[in-house]
């Protein structure tokens, strides 16, 4: 697994995104999290701005119950979820890049939301991982 920004840690994965995409929403299912939103960005750009790009997905993942325990903690942290994990092809790879819910909840000025995004956090490393034990 890599840190790949400051914010975000991931992997790079052999295959196209539609071939990895399978694997990384089973991988999210074992660890409890659901895909709620899918946004297609290559397409966004190609019908906004005419723009080519790479495959590129961002897959709104999340977890009912964390969601619930931040919910309860914080209802102002509803503007922080789902959790994005990005899926981009990367020449003949797909990186796999998720966004650090302590980057994300860390700003929430609320002890209980801490554990929270520790847990999901765990949870997404794992998902992470086995998507690099299966590659």
């Amino acid at each position: 697994m890599t840190t790949l920004t400051s914010f975000t840690f991931g992997t790079r994965l052999p295959g196209s995104v539609l071939d990895v995409r399978p694997a990384v929403e089973a991988a999210l299912k074992a660890e409890g999290f659901g895909v709620l939103t899918e946004i297609d960005v290559r397409a966004t750009m190609k019908a906004r701005l005419g723009v080519e790009g790479p495959p590129y997905v961002i897959l709104g993942a999340c977890n009912p119950t964390l969601a619930h325990r931040a919910l309860e903690a914080d209802p102002s942290v509803g503007a922080l979820l789902p959790c994005n994990v990005v899926l981009r092809e990367d020449g003949p790879e797909t990186i796999v890049e998720a966004l650090d819910p302590m980057a994300a909840l860390g700003i929430v000025d609320s002890p209980a939301v801490r554990p929270v995004a520790d847990e999901a956090a765990a949870r997404l490393r794992r998902a992470i991982a086995a998507l690099e034990a299966g590659s």
